[in-house]
């Protein structure tokens, strides 16, 4: 989580329009408390199912209990359940895990309808606004304070409206001053 930079800038028209990227997008997706996720125990009707990450940061199934998920990916739980199950339950259980919906994020401030919603993937600032009705006729629209967890703490860093944003994040648009 490093400060924005500008990568590329295109002109469309006569101005010049500046991409801008504020981190590195990562393929691995952390799971949290609030995610749904799909498990598909291949042969096993009774244990494929949702499962939600509850606020310990485990899922729990039949058989074998709670099993961490809580800043892991979908295929490194997926490899935990195989071990679990494999302690006896099942000679060569092959497992499936996808993310069914994501923990939801938070937008807060000038907007029209702030307040807490799913999250959508590749959600950017801007997408996050729209869907709680807009900017409000005060908002400050060209960066908003975005707060995320980090390795345990809250980190809050000012982002452009491009910046993407991630499940659980909270979105704050500040008031413009005149």
């Amino acid at each position: 989580m490093g400060l924005t930079s500008v990568d590329t800038v295109a002109y469309t028209g006569a101005s010049p329009v500046a991409v801008v990227q504020a981190e590195p997008v990562s393929t691995a997706y952390a799971l949290d408390s609030g995610d749904r996720l799909r498990v598909v125990v291949f042969g096993q009707d009774g244990l494929t199912n949702s499962y939600a990450v509850d606020t310990a940061g485990n899922i729990t199934l039949p058989l074998i209990g709670p099993v961490h998920a809580r800043g892991r990916t979908t295929t490194e739980v997926s490899a935990s359940l195989v071990a679990r199950l494999r302690q006896g339950f099942l000679r060569e259980p092959h497992v499936a895990v996808e993310v069914e919906a994501y923990r939801p994020f938070f937008i807060l401030g000038e907007v029209t309808f702030p307040g807490q919603y799913p999250y959508v993937a590749n959600m950017t600032v801007e997408t996050a606004v729209a869907i709680a009705g807009g900017f409000s006729p005060r908002a400050f629209r060209q960066s908003v304070d975005v707060s995320r967890p980090a390795d345990g703490v809250v980190v809050r860093q000012r982002m452009p409206v491009t910046a993407m944003i991630r499940p659980g994040d909270t979105v704050v648009v500040a008031e413009r001053w005149f």
